[in-house]
């Protein structure tokens, strides 16, 4: 494109200011925690749409865990490669399009990348879904509570086919996945503790989201406390962290017990991650089942329908700590180990 010119059909006054697209860049693979310099914020031209194709504004940016395991090699999905935009779920508006699919004000949801714009297009294998305007419904519940980690957590929770009565442990319970989960087993009926690294965490699940009890993995006598908390053992883990919480966990667990395994997050930004003792999988008669929540694409909308339902009747609450500026993406991924966050943590670009 020749210095000046302008990408095919951009006529918003916004665009026409325009022609540079920010883009955050994984320069090396992070060891341990994010360093300055891991991403690098880059300016790259934006390019000229093609037919099938339609620029979407990347509105908010969804920080998950994930991230970090997409830094560090392949996982589900292959390692981010050196040199490229990273990888992140997004929120964007359609601002122009050549696709028609897509028309203007358009808003979508999917691998948006840690940029200002992407492009929507047909020919690349790209999840982008589209997401109505609901009355009195923020554009960062579907980031949340209505995309990845509700997601997360619904299906998560029918894995683990939870019965009335039962107790449920979730880990990382303060979390945007974990705080979702317990509500699930809430309604399902479940006695729900919650396993949180603050005292503000720890009274927010009990006393906002109706958790039965919540324990400050922090405090010295935390085990003691968690023992106490499920004076009848615990009969489903929701785990997302793995390491010695996890390990304490299963000491408790009763026999025939489900692990949910969604994430192990004390892992991420470490090279030697405490796992757990599978003798006490074996003694427990313990059934471990992970899960990646892309395998369930297809049943997004029923998944996303009911979580709605649940939230518009105050069933669900959720809460989000938004970081502003593009730039601040590394401190807010770092946020997630150092549980600088509660509930869904969100940049707006």
């Amino acid at each position: 494109m020749s210095e000046g010119s302008h990408p095919h059909g951009l006529a918003t006054a916004e665009l026409k200011m325009t022609t540079v697209n920010r883009q955050l860049i994984l320069q090396s693979r992070p060891k341990g925690m994010l360093a300055p310099g891991d991403l690098q914020l880059k300016e790259a031209r934006l390019p000229e749409l093609k037919d099938r194709q339609a620029l979407a504004r990347v509105k908010y940016l969804s920080i998950d865990p994930t991230m970090r395991v997409w830094m560090a090699g392949d996982s589900y999905l292959p390692a981010v490669a050196i040199g490229e935009v990273m990888r992140a779920f997004g929120f964007a508006e359609i601002v122009e399009s050549r696709h028609p699919d897509y028309k203007k004000v358009d808003r979508v949801t999917g691998l948006t990348g840690l940029q200002d714009y992407v492009v929507v297009d047909s020919s690349v294998k790209q999840s982008f879904q589209k997401v109505p305007k609901i009355p009195f419904v923020s554009d960062t519940v579907f980031l949340g509570t209505l995309g990845i980690n509700g997601l997360t957590a619904y299906f998560g929770m029918e894995i683990a086919q939870p019965k009335k009565g039962e107790t449920l442990v979730v880990s990382a319970a303060a979390g945007a996945t974990g705080s979702i989960a317990g509500q699930i087993g809430k309604i399902r009926g479940c006695r729900v503790v919650g396993i949180a690294g603050t005292d503000e965490k720890c009274n927010w699940i009990r006393k906002e989201l109706g958790f039965d009890a919540a324990v400050n993995y922090k405090h010295t006598d935390w085990k003691a406390k968690l023992a106490a908390a499920v004076p009848n053992g615990i009969d489903i883990d929701f785990e997302n962290v793995g390491g010695e919480i996890m390990n304490a966990v299963l000491d408790l667990m009763n026999l025939h017990g489900r692990v949910i395994l969604c994430g192990l997050i004390s892992g991420y930004t470490k090279e030697d991650p405490s796992l757990a003792s599978f003798g006490t999988v074996l003694v427990k008669r313990l059934r471990v089942e992970g899960f990646i929540i892309l395998d369930y694409a297809p049943r997004f909308m029923e998944a996303a329908t009911q979580l709605g339902q649940w939230k518009m009747f105050g069933k669900i609450k959720d809460h989000e700590t938004i970081v502003e500026g593009l730039e601040r993406v590394p401190d807010a991924i770092n946020m997630l180990f150092t549980g600088g966050n509660t509930g869904k943590l969100i940049v707006k670009v």
